[in-house]
């Protein structure tokens, strides 16, 4: 994933290359925008919050992030009809 911190509110924005890009409405301080990340896309998918985590890239632009439950087809499924 590409996050995209300060948008004015969270969306899923299209792709960067291979990279899925999400706008996050949370500024990329203190971690926020991780946390928002977190909630936007357990939103998007529904599934709990704590099934969805940032694995690699906290501090960067560009994140992997796991969804426990749900396979990538799933995750690209409900993001596009999201």
């Amino acid at each position: 994933m590409w996050a995209v911190p300060g948008a004015a509110r969270s969306e899923v924005a299209g792709e960067a290359g291979e990279y899925l890009r999400i706008r996050l409405a949370a500024p990329p301080v203190e971690g926020r925008a991780n946390k928002e990340l977190v909630r936007f896309l357990a939103d998007a998918l529904g599934v709990r919050a704590a099934d969805v985590r940032v694995a690699d890239g906290a501090s960067g632009r560009r994140k992997r992030v796991v969804v426990t439950g749900l396979s990538p087809a799933d995750v690209v499924q409900r993001l596009e009809s999201a």
